[in-house]
């Protein structure tokens, strides 16, 4: 199995991906700010560095994922003052909603969820330690970080002090010295959540809480931090401000950045009123679906949720869960227990397919090629037509292994788990809705044909075929007399 690389932000390339300890990664992804239901953007790290974390633990790895919430920030308390209630009843409010989306993905728990609020005592700390380093200082109970203190500013993002301090992006304050100088601490204002520290009655700016956090739960020094690319500037760059002024030592070895999610071709935005939340999603659609599209992109590319889209998304699920509902009835022969019985080529395929995912996830996380391995297998299995040899021993096993093999790299990416049968009756609901067909109407139409059948009427019984087949509706007559039917989905 080849090295694993990974694209680091720091560097703008790709890296071998080496550990601080042997066998062990320190990773810190950063969480939602909660004062509201999160968009399908927002999970989109949620869903990737699941899979991350998975592949890492796959390779012999022990990880430690730190995914962080923030529950002190200016939207939180405009949030609370707006609804007459505290920024503490909010946020644990958005939170217990963020974990009920988080749940319903089916993605692993993260070994530590930290709040700020937890932390503050470790905030206050490196602060203090970094105005003792003469790397911040104090106005009027507020502290700011010195950054002309800090000569490699800009380094993951590119930009420059001098660029920053001409004025660019920057509002001028005159309390600072430097213009680009940023808040790690501030005086809180009436009915604002405050913290008592020594100077004086506050709460802390954004970028200090990963960084205490970190250094309290990981560290000094990480492997991995991820996030969006909208954290590239500021929140990531001051991040490294503030632990490498502290420690003196490389705060994160591998930045990872994910893209962005376009809304039908558009970036999402409150001003275009496209924005959508991942529970209306999930409610339109299936947490599958968002999974499976988020998925289906490179990381670093963006992504986006459109009509066109969705139905690929819907038709790819229904070949992978058609296939494991196939393979379901076959592997329930006695004889699918004895896998030594599937035939070399298809056994030869999976491994082939086996190293080739291995292949694109150790080569930063290539998602895309591993969903292509993955259709190239369900397409070797159904070209078997299971279902017609379900009395042969050789396809019964492999129909055992393949269910096997579809499972475990779906666990991967939390994906390929729910109950195939089930699930495709879903996919059907949901391209009915997308249709404005109404189920009872074809479920009435199919007991037509059925009993036109019965009585011979075959011209009846195609005319009604020919209806649904207007509809989008595949109709499938069994050989023990039963008829069910579908979507088409392709």
């Amino acid at each position: 199995m080849g090295e694993m690389v990974i694209y680091n932000t720091l560097t703008k390339k790709k890296m071998p991906f080496h550990s601080l300890e042997k066998s062990r990664v320190k990773m810190y992804v950063c969480g939602p700010t909660v004062y509201g239901l999160l968009h399908v953007g927002n999970f989109r790290g949620a869903i990737f560095f699941n899979l991350v974390r998975n592949w890492l633990e796959a390779q012999g790895h022990q990880v430690t994922y730190v995914y962080n919430y923030t529950d002190v920030d200016d939207k939180i308390i405009a949030k609370a003052q707006s609804e007459g209630l505290s920024a503490q009843v909010i946020s644990e409010r958005y939170i217990a909603e963020f974990e009920k989306d988080f749940k319903r993905l089916g993605l692993k728990k993260h070994e530590h969820n930290p709040r700020v609020t937890e932390f503050i005592p470790q905030i206050v700390q490196f602060v203090a330690a970094l105005i003792k380093q003469g790397k911040a200082y104090v106005v009027d109970g507020e502290v700011f970080y010195d950054l002309a203190q800090f000569p490699s500013y800009g380094k993951l993002s590119g930009k420059k002090l001098d660029e920053l301090e001409a004025g660019h992006r920057v509002e001028v304050d005159q309390k600072k010295k430097g213009p680009a100088d940023f808040v790690l601490w501030k005086p809180s204002k009436e009915g604002e959540p405050s913290w008592d520290s020594p100077w004086g009655k506050g709460r802390p700016g954004w970028h200090i809480e990963c960084s205490a956090m970190i250094h309290e739960i990981l560290g000094p020094t990480i492997d991995i931090h991820g996030g969006g690319i909208d954290l590239i500037f500021p929140h990531h760059e001051n991040e490294i401000a503030q632990g490498e002024g502290r420690t003196g030592v490389p705060y994160c070895n591998y930045w990872m950045h994910n893209n962005f999610i376009n809304m039908n071709d558009e970036k999402m935005s409150k001003s275009l009123g496209n924005i959508v939340t991942a529970r209306k999603f999930m409610d339109d659609y299936h947490p599958e679906i968002l999974k499976h599209l988020i998925l289906s992109a490179h990381y670093r590319a963006q992504v986006s949720f459109n009509d066109e889209k969705i139905l690929q998304t819907i038709a790819g699920l229904a070949r992978v869960y058609g296939a494991l509902r196939d393979a379901e009835k076959v592997a329930r022969a006695p004889g699918a227990d004895n896998v030594q019985l599937a035939g070399a080529d298809f056994v030869k395929a999976m491994q082939a397919a086996d190293q080739k995912i291995a292949d694109a996830l150790n080569d930063d996380f290539n998602t895309v090629e591993m969903g292509a391995q993955i259709f190239e297998i369900v397409r070797i299995f159904n070209a078997m037509t299971p279902t017609k040899k379900a009395k042969d021993v050789k396809v019964q096993a492999c129909a055992r292994l393949f269910l096997e093999w579809v499972r475990g790299h779906g666990h991967l990416m939390s994906l390929f788990g729910e109950i195939p049968a089930e699930f495709l009756r879903t996919l059907d609901r949901i391209l009915l809705v997308k249709k404005g067909i109404d189920e009872a109407a074809v479920e009435n139409l199919v007991i037509q044909r059925q009993l036109a059948r019965s009585k011979k009427d075959f011209p009846k019984s195609d005319e009604i075929r020919q209806q649904l087949s207007a509809m989008e509706i595949v109709i499938l007559d069994h050989q023990d007399g039963s008829t069910t039917w579908e979507v088409k989905k392709t």
